[in-house]
């Protein structure tokens, strides 16, 4: 571990004891001002300018010099649920230590220590764990492109994402006239089974969560009794899936009922010699470990950011993914920490790198 010697507010052990307080305050979707009026008193001691903005997201603003400016971009919500707060045999306990408290508290961290010449944008952004996104939403209305953007989310301490699946969101209901349950018409839950049939039929025997390249379907919710219905679902969409398209068949195939279009966002990927891909893995090379690249199945804030900044990008973050959401969501400390170095020395070596990017035609700016 890199023995960082900047003063105690930079320390491990301040590190550590950042990320156990954000664990500490509960922060679900649409209840994250607590935790945000929190970062907002923290950042500072930090060296950040700091704001919460009009969606809630907390905002903060590091500028040493002139240059380029790279965002780093996690996010406060969690799923709901309680894992009690606990340090246990070199782990962190709590709900979001993987998902995705850890790599905001490291892109903080990272951002604090790092020697980067220009200005860092760090972003606590509000419901990343609901269909509409609408935190990264704001920051795309209110905040100039950057020059480089990096995505807070459990990756492995020594992995890279290069994309997400994008995602389909949408409702189906319906309802029926009472009758008897012995009546041949079909009832308003029969329908949407049906309906549910019909999205894996559309989508094929080959339709998985376990592979990039094939959508996902999932039946998220469905309530339902004879007369009325309503069930909620997601498709996860590889690159080039045409949701409206789909809709449009689906709807052909179902006999009653009406679809309601929740939200949509495509899927992303950049390659392996994208700039802020390649300063990470040589960050982690950097440590004595070998680097990883993947994909995921599953959609984060990079799709949404994606489809409208066309900037260097990956996602990165300590924590196992396999806990999120889990009873048991832990962080290897550790591992934490090493992804704080990783963040810092990546923030440096892409220093060198953005100024002759911007500057280029076509470049970011």
């Amino acid at each position: 571990m890199v023995d960082h010697s900047q003063g105690p507010a930079l320390s491990d052990t301040r590190a550590v004891r950042l990320l156990r307080q954000m664990l500490e305050i509960a922060s679900p979707s649409y209840s994250e001002a607590a935790l945000a009026g929190f970062l907002a008193e923290q950042l500072p001691e930090f060296g950040f300018a700091t704001e919460v903005d009009a969606a809630g997201n907390v905002v903060g603003e590091l500028s040493a010099a002139d240059g380029p400016t790279v965002m780093l971009l996690g996010h406060l919500d969690t799923v709901p649920g309680h894992v009690p707060v606990r340090e246990q045999d070199g782990r962190l306990y709590g709900r979001g230590a993987v998902d995705a408290k850890t790599p905001l508290a490291a892109m903080i961290c990272a951002a604090a220590r790092s020697n980067f010449a220009g200005r860092l944008v760090v972003v606590g952004a509000v419901e990343e764990e609901t269909p509409l996104s609408r935190g990264a939403l704001h920051i795309l209305d209110t905040h100039r492109q950057p020059d480089a953007l990096i995505i807070g989310e459990p990756s492995g301490w020594h992995t890279v994402v290069l994309g997400y699946k994008g995602k389909l969101d949408f409702r189906y209901r319906v309802s029926s006239a009472a009758t008897h349950p012995t009546n041949p018409v079909p009832k308003a839950s029969e329908l949407a089974v049906d309906c549910w049939q019909r999205v894996c039929e559309l989508l094929g025997p080959e339709a998985s969560h376990a592979r990039f390249d094939q959508p996902g379907p999932s039946l998220v919710s469905i309530t339902a009794d004879q007369g009325t219905a309503t069930a909620h679902v997601s498709v996860r969409m590889p690159l080039g899936f045409d949701p409206q398209a789909f809709l449009t068949t689906l709807r052909a195939r179902l006999t009653d009922g009406e679809i309601e279009f929740i939200n949509s966002v495509p899927a992303c990927r950049v390659g392996r010699n994208d700039p802020v891909v390649r300063a990470l893995t040589a960050a982690i090379r950097r440590t004595g470990s070998t680097p990883v690249v993947k994909v995921k199945t599953a959609t984060s804030d990079m799709n949404t950011l994606a489809e409208q900044w066309h900037v260097p990008m990956a996602t990165y973050g300590p924590g196992d993914s396999v806990l999120d959401h889990a009873d048991d969501e832990h962080v290897v400390i550790a591992e934490y920490l090493a992804g704080i170095d990783v963040l810092s020395t990546a923030l440096t070596e892409l220093t060198s790198t953005l100024p002759q990017l911007s500057a280029a035609p076509g470049g970011a700016r």
